[in-house]
């Protein structure tokens, strides 16, 4: 199985976890690494180090990450440049977690990365665009025979 970790600033990783926990569940080799104000980025390289330790079944892993160019996006990365098994997927969002998080048996590491990203954009919308496209087409109702 990939093995997940899932880094960003303040609390972000650790409220994702709490929020994928109540709707999946608890998930195997998955792991919130958060990076709060008083933590230095040496000290998340070594937490990042001790996950990858922790979760490596051999299968490769992948890091979600809040904001591109971010040190917890910016340290995944150096770690990946170490090993071929390592992706890194940044701007992470509650439905692009859940659902990589269910379908990662499935997975290479590539197909992982592919569609994270593209389940990430599907998690983007609004109100009006779902009420939109999901509305039924409108008939034009004729008047007076036209």
């Amino acid at each position: 199985m990939i093995a997940v970790v899932l880094s960003g600033h303040g609390a972000f990783a650790s409220g994702l976890e709490a929020a994928i926990v109540q709707v999946i569940g608890e998930q195997p080799q998955f792991k919130a690494i958060d990076f709060p104000v008083d933590m230095t980025t040496p000290q998340l390289e070594e937490a990042m180090r001790n996950a990858i330790s922790e979760l490596d079944s051999g299968e490769g892993i992948v890091f979600l990450t809040d904001l591109l160019g971010g040190t917890p996006f910016r340290t995944a990365s150096l770690l990946s440049q170490e090993r071929q098994d390592i992706e890194v997927v940044t701007g992470t969002n509650m439905q692009m977690a859940a659902e990589m998080l269910l379908e990662r048996d499935e997975l290479t590491l590539t197909l992982f990365r592919q569609q994270a990203v593209e389940c990430g954009h599907r998690g983007i919308t609004s109100l009006f665009d779902e009420m939109n496209n999901n509305a039924e087409p409108k008939q034009a109702v004729e008047e007076d025979g036209i």
